[in-house]
């Protein structure tokens, strides 16, 4: 470990307070940060780890707006589920506060004094849409039109959502503003920027050159921001719900949550450490460490540093050890779509199981790439490894010591060569957890704990002590004595990752809280030394556990579904010319003979009467009608459409049907029975 730090910053991103924390937000942040702060104190670090809720910006005012409520009503609420969520799921804070404390508006405002007053930003004038209903200008989120890429009528003034192009809000076809509807017209604003492309060199070299170790995906990124060229950024915006822009002329300005939410980490350092927060944040010898995900790179290694250095004074982060996303049940967490697993739910659904998702978030990490949670992976990890392999060993070791030695340690006796090599390897799994906890590899670092674990187990099970006992009790003792001394050691190396199983464990052997140094040793506990009871440090989960979980994110699919299904239709299509349309020869058609396909369970093979010609198609409608409903049906065929060969058939055309939002579909056919062959136009 690098010692020549004096104490250790560590944050994480702050979440925006619109909504719970779900697993993706853990897996990204907040365990991984957690996990390097418990391990930094238990190698007696001096250590602040600051959170807080980000709470402004236009997603609160937008939720406010739809629910009625203001949006400080938004922002208690959420900030109160989010900090008693963390609290219950051991993510130990220094402090957790909150972007709307008086503290932070004025340490935010006059952050930004300086800058201004220091002529490091430049002013610009430039048209953007104003809502004349509303009296207001509008944010990118209040304006709603056609998105030119893909023809959704409901995408953003930033971004669509239903193909996922990022646009601005001129981009948009037929733009309306979502607070009256009414057509915005463009007038004229200003704003203040600040000019990144001015310390491009300046980035160039700190991150590109001085920063190599930095991880992959984290390093990868700012180079490709560097290399696209950097441009001025807005650091204010017209809203009323922020911090107020100090300065003259700034009426109805507030800043941008991008600039704002970023010096919460100073005003919760200010809030906590109010004599001695400077140390912290102007000392060279601390260690300032970001914890966040990959759509927070940009902020933290680029824009927030540039803010630092442009201010003056301040240390810059020595790593920000970013992960990619947390996939659940092969998809993608969405908020919007409620597919998450919610921090608060889980909380209350698992009682006493937090180690249990620390456990599996942290083994499953999205260190590298994305990664996916299961609930099926969750229970077999649980069951496989905490209940099989390190719960078993500490249960085994407890109870064979008080069945045998009163439940005291008991004095080893000669060692063997077996125990001798077991030991030996203790130091080496002390040594690559250090490796691993230093450089952010947090999944490799548990990998070792759990060998320490999986090195008692299988000690346990070769030496059998259990047969020992009647013809050779001294090495029973010995048995003993070395698997409680390793149970000791998985106490200290468990406790970042499972504080609580950590807390649990060391009940159990009566022991003090240990510190990182004693890992390994085998010495932690002293012959005679007397413990407590033996108790489950891990209980099966069964499979009507997990199926609940399961059904219960069924549901809400189908409840989005229903949703859908409520008038709410697919978006237009990008509009095509009239002469494409004519390139299509749509006719009325009649069914003679209808079967199913061999082997296949969608697909019938029909016989079409045209009016020109009798031809085969094959269509996948086997699952919404019976060959018997269809014979003598008159349809609606696409008839010049290029032949396909479907499971060896060649279909000549396809059928024309009508899919509702919830997935019901419809053969298309005319009013009254019309001519076989009869022109659609």
């Amino acid at each position: 470990m690098n010692n020549d730090y004096k104490r250790y910053l560590v944050t994480s991103a702050l979440p925006y307070a619109n909504g719970p924390v779900h697993i993706g937000h853990l897996a990204g942040v907040y365990v991984p940060a957690d996990i390097y702060v418990r391990y930094l104190r238990l190698r007696g670090r001096d250590v602040l780890f600051i959170g807080g809720s980000d709470e402004h910006g236009v997603p609160i005012t937008i939720k406010a707006r739809k629910e009625g409520v203001t949006p400080q009503d938004i922002v208690d609420k959420y900030h109160l589920i989010i900090k008693d969520s963390f609290e219950r799921f051991g993510i130990s804070f220094d402090i957790y506060s909150r972007t709307t404390s008086e503290i932070h508006h004025k340490t935010a405002a006059d952050f930004f004094r300086k800058l201004y007053d220091d002529g490091k930003f430049i002013e610009k004038t430039s048209a953007q849409y104003y809502d004349e209903e509303a009296g207001q200008f509008l944010a990118d989120r209040y304006i709603i039109g056609q998105c030119p890429k893909c023809g959704n009528d409901s995408a953003y003034g930033d971004q669509c959502e239903k193909c996922g192009s990022t646009l601005s809000p001129n981009e948009l076809i037929n733009p309306h503003s979502a607070i009256s509807g009414s057509k915005p017209v463009l007038r004229e604003t200003s704003h203040w920027y600040l000019p990144l492309d001015r310390y491009e060199t300046w980035l160039r070299q700190w991150i590109l050159e001085e920063h190599k170790e930095w991880k992959t995906n984290v390093y990868g990124q700012c180079k490709s921001w560097l290399d696209a060229g950097l441009q001025p950024r807005a650091v204010s915006r017209d809203l009323d719900w922020g911090i107020p822009i100090p300065a003259d002329g700034a009426g109805g300005k507030v800043l941008y949550v991008w600039f704002d939410a970023p010096i919460g980490y100073l005003s919760n350092t200010i809030e906590l450490r109010p004599n001695d927060w400077e140390k912290w944040w102007k000392d060279s010898d601390t260690k300032m460490v970001h914890f966040i995900g990959k759509d927070n790179i940009v902020f933290h290694c680029i824009m927030f540093p540039v803010m630092l250095k442009a201010h003056g004074g301040f240390i810059l982060p020595d790593n920000v050890p970013a992960n990619e996303f947390l996939n659940l049940q092969s998809d993608k967490i969405s908020t919007t779509k409620n597919w998450a697993v919610w921090l608060h739910e889980y909380l209350d659904e698992f009682p006493g199981k937090e180690d249990v998702l620390r456990y599996v978030l942290c083994a499953n990490a999205p260190e590298t790439k994305d990664s996916e949670f299961t609930w099926k992976d969750f229970q077999t990890r649980n069951n496989s490894e905490l209940v099989a392999i390190f719960g078993n060993f500490v249960n085994r070791a407890v109870v064979l010591t008080h069945k045998y030695f009163d439940g005291k340690t008991p004095q080893a006796g000669t060692l063997t060569a077996y125990d001798e090599a077991t030991l030996k390897e203790l130091p080496a799994i002390r040594q690559a957890m250090e490796a691993h906890l230093e450089t952010y590899h947090f999944r490799e670092a548990l990998k070792e704990a759990m060998n320490l674990a999986r090195l008692g187990n299988k000690y346990l099970t070769e030496t059998e002590p259990w047969k020992l006992e009647k013809t050779d009790r001294e090495r029973v003792a010995t048995v003993l004595n070395i698997s409680l001394q390793i149970c000791a050691s998985c106490a200290i190396a468990f406790e970042p990752f499972l504080p609580f199983t950590a807390g649990k464990l060391r009940y159990i052997l009566a022991q003090n809280k240990a510190d990182w140094e004693q890992l390994a040793r085998t010495d932690i506990l002293m012959a005679g030394h007397k413990l407590n009871e033996p108790q489950l440090l891990f209980n099966k989960i069964e499979d009507a556990d997990i199926q609940k979980q399961i059904d219960k994110l069924n549901a809400t699919r189908t409840a989005a579904t229903d949703e859908k299904g409520k008038g709410v239709v697919e978006p237009q299509k990008t509009a095509c010319r009239y002469e494409d349309f004519l390139k299509m020869d749509i006719r009325t058609a009649t069914v003679l003979e209808a079967e199913r396909v061999p082997e296949t369970d969608k697909l019938l093979k029909l016989k079409i009467a045209t009016g020109m010609d009798t031809r085969t198609i094959v269509s996948g409608i086997a699952g919404r009608y019976t060959p018997g409903e269809l014979i003598g049906k008159q349809i609606c065929i696409l008839a010049n459409l290029e032949p396909r060969v479907i499971k060896g058939i060649a279909s000549q055309g396809m059928i024309l049907m009508a899919q509702q939002p919830d997935g019901k579909m419809k053969i298309i056919h005319p009013e009254e029975r019309m001519d076989n062959g009869a022109v659609v136009n």
